[in-house]
């Protein structure tokens, strides 16, 4: 079984910062789990394209028989052969936490395009300005191979073997993917006007005096610039001018706390060759309106920095992007994030000793302590006592306060699941142990959550683990209240309703102390009438 997540490594990917790689940790590990890439991939070999997106998670917002009826047979057909080529999970593994608007294939003046990340859909219909077209690698089976290519390797990955095996920058003169490691390694050493010259590519900082050039630099170097593919990147979109847009907070320790939140660069095609320039003001982009180069074009590999980093293995990486960037790589079949493992014991300092705390069968364990230390313990918390070692980790479980880092990564992994609806996720949680009544850092339990998770599941389960349907969290919201002010689709809150919640509650959480019809008024939520 996988590993659990978050991964304990620390190491930045490059020369980027931890929650840069923490970010792209958490979007592979838990946004793509690896139970949805086999069921959408059984389904997709089954030539099954509908069942492989609802598998992803993918809304499909066009029929085949209106499409033809409307643009022909020729353009229906054309586009149902790319349907069956689709892999919607290598979909979301690619586009999962980038916002822009792409386009996946054409047809004379008609797209198959992604209008949003969230909720994930597909659409069909007139090309629009303002979209570019995604590279095939992103979502056809039939180009997964091509992001090798796209990332400057050729037989093996920049900074690997084609095995995977990680190996030192090549010094070789003319080896395309030798230079694609120099220009990275200038940029990771700081080396901002190098890299961009070994890249090929002119700089203008516009500095206004050394301290200015200095930070520029810096934030440069932080960049998650790909110099050595971005002249090639630009040549498929045909040249042109674009802005390249970063946000610096909330990924960089700005020096100055009036700095401001989003860097820009100016990225030009000129006859000889590119010119960035670094924007200080509105004017650096002269008076043509300038679309922005989505990132998918001028990124850094994330899955060849976080496997290179070590917060990802190879074979953790989706099936498809092992195998282009990895040819090399023995892998029997499988891959992606790994699942959740068994709950880890977590020693605590108690007194002069250490203690053992652990998950047995869903329920906190704590190991040294006598039957008569537990129920002092107990009295004094009862009586508003202060509670300390083994017995405050208990009391920090079920609220607010230190936990041992081995229960936090536990309470993380479990909620961060949930942050993302995966059901079946929780649910392998709660099997291999861990403990159905854990809150979050707002003292929701999974009930609070229920809104973003498969209600008609869960909810039995939550049942039958005695859960409280008046507990509240740290806004005063009990499960019902939280469901009704979060917009919970009608189903999940008439679940609620149906299993015994309260209707008559008030809450802080409600304006004024309003009962909760009231507040069903106020934020008049479709299909929640009832509740009044």
């Amino acid at each position: 079984m996988g590993r659990s997540g978050p991964h304990p490594a620390t190491s930045e990917c490059g020369p980027f910062g931890r929650k840069v790689a923490g970010f792209w940790e958490r979007e592979r590990r838990y946004e793509v789990p690896r139970w949805l890439i086999e069921r959408a991939t059984e389904r997709r070999l089954a030539g099954d394209w509908r069942g492989a997106c609802r598998e992803a998670g993918v809304v499909v917002g066009f029929d085949l028989a209106r499409v033809a009826s409307e643009h022909g047979t020729g353009v229906a057909e054309a586009l149902e052969n790319d349907l069956l080529y689709l892999a919607p999970d290598l979909l979301r593994w690619h586009l999962s936490g980038d916002a822009d608007r792409y386009e996946l294939a054409a047809y004379g003046d008609l797209r198959l395009f992604r209008p949003r990340p969230r909720p994930n859909s597909l659409e069909f219909g007139p090309a629009r300005p303002g979209r570019f077209l995604a590279p095939g690698y992103v979502w056809d089976v039939r180009r997964a191979g091509e992001i090798l290519a796209r990332h400057g390797g050729r037989g093996r990955a920049p900074f690997f073997e084609a095995d995977g095996t990680p190996r030192e920058a090549a010094e070789s003169p003319g080896d395309p993917v030798g230079w694609a490691e120099r220009v990275s390694v200038l940029h990771e050493r700081g080396l901002v006007e190098d890299a961009f010259a070994e890249a090929g590519i002119r700089l203008q900082l516009h500095p206004d005096d050394p301290q200015d050039l200095d930070e520029r630099r810096w934030k440069l170097g932080m960049l998650p610039l790909a110099l050595h593919r971005i002249e090639a990147e630009v040549g498929l979109l045909g040249g042109g001018r674009f802005r390249l847009n970063w946000p610096l907070q909330p990924f960089l320790p700005l020096p100055r706390p009036t700095e401001v939140s989003l860097m820009s660069l100016l990225l030009e095609a000129l006859d000889d060759g590119l010119r960035v320039t670094y924007v200080r003001n509105r004017a650096d982009l002269g008076p043509e309106p300038l679309v922005a180069l989505p990132e998918l074009f001028w990124h850094r590999s994330p899955d060849l920095d976080l496997v290179r980093a070590g917060r990802l293995t190879p074979d953790e990486l989706h099936p498809l992007v092992r195998e282009a960037l990895f040819p090399g790589r023995d892998a029997a079949g499988g891959g992606g994030p790994g699942e959740s493992a068994p709950p880890k014991v977590a020693r605590v300092r108690c007194g002069d000793a250490w203690h053992e705390v652990s998950f047995e069968r869903g329920a906190l364990r704590i190991r040294g302590h006598t039957d008569e230390e537990r129920r002092w313990e107990e009295a004094l918390r009862a009586f508003g006592g202060k509670v300390a070692g083994c017995f405050a980790v208990r009391q920090s479980w079920d609220g607010a306060g230190f936990l041992p880092r081995a229960l936090r990564e536990q309470r993380r992994e479990l909620f961060r699941r949930v942050e993302r609806g995966d059901t079946e996720g929780v649910l392998r949680c709660l099997d291999v142990g861990y403990d159905a009544h854990a809150r979050d850092g707002d003292g929701r339990s999974l009930l609070h959550w229920l809104h973003v998770l498969d209600h008609e599941v869960l909810l039995p389960r939550l049942l039958d683990e005695g859960f409280d349907l008046e507990a509240r969290d740290f806004w005063d919201r009990t499960p019902l209240v939280a469901a009704v002010l979060t917009g919970a689709p009608a189903p999940a809150v008439r679940a609620l309703v149906d299993a015994g919640a309260r209707t008559d509650v008030r809450s802080a959480a409600i304006w004024g102390a309003e009962s909760l019809a009231e507040a069903v008024h106020r934020v008049t939520r479709t299909g929640q009438d009832f509740l009044r």
